[in-house]
């Protein structure tokens, strides 16, 4: 079988939310066993300047649903942005794996050259299927995950490479 734009996002997004929602079952139990409130992980943050752990969450959910959504020309689920507590935001990891798999392979298959409009606050870019997937999408949702992750680590949860990588597949 060959790579489509399918097989490289969808199984990938619904992997690493699934992996992510697991970090967060982590970061509770080791919030209980040290006893303090789950919600200071909430705020976390590696740099005064960076966004804390929640708006991490929030943007690879975000980056996933708007992918499958532009691609396959669907709206994309609304999202508050008002998540309070680690359970809402496994709620809002749990609808996005969710709306990921609800996008069907033949609506995302062979977009490689469809034109994607991204809005920026600078002005849209628009960019091709592609090259959307592969230089923006993948690599934002990585970054967004990977930034979580390390702020879990930081804060003491014991979570490690397996944890991020999950279970491997195929």
């Amino acid at each position: 079988m060959s790579i489509t734009m399918h097989s490289a996002s969808a199984p990938i997004f619904v992997t690493m939310l699934t992996n992510l929602s697991a970090w967060l079952d982590k970061a509770e139990a080791h919030a209980t066993a040290k006893k303090f409130d789950p919600a200071v992980l909430l705020a976390a943050r590696l740099a005064p300047d960076m966004l804390p752990f929640t708006t991490q969450v929030q943007i690879c959910c975000d980056t996933a649903k708007f992918l499958m959504a532009r691609l396959a020309g669907v709206d994309a689920p609304k999202f508050d942005d008002s998540e309070k507590t680690l359970a809402d935001l496994r709620a809002r990891i749990a609808a996005t794996i969710e709306f990921v798999k609800s996008v069907p392979a033949d609506s995302i298959d062979g977009t490689e050259e469809k034109d994607v409009t991204l809005p920026r606050r600078t002005g849209p870019i628009v960019m091709k299927g592609e090259a959307y997937l592969k230089h923006f999408a993948l690599p934002n949702f990585f970054f967004h995950a990977t930034t979580a992750y390390a702020l879990l680590r930081h804060n003491g949860v014991e979570i490690g490479k397996m944890d991020f990588l999950g279970a491997p597949k195929g």
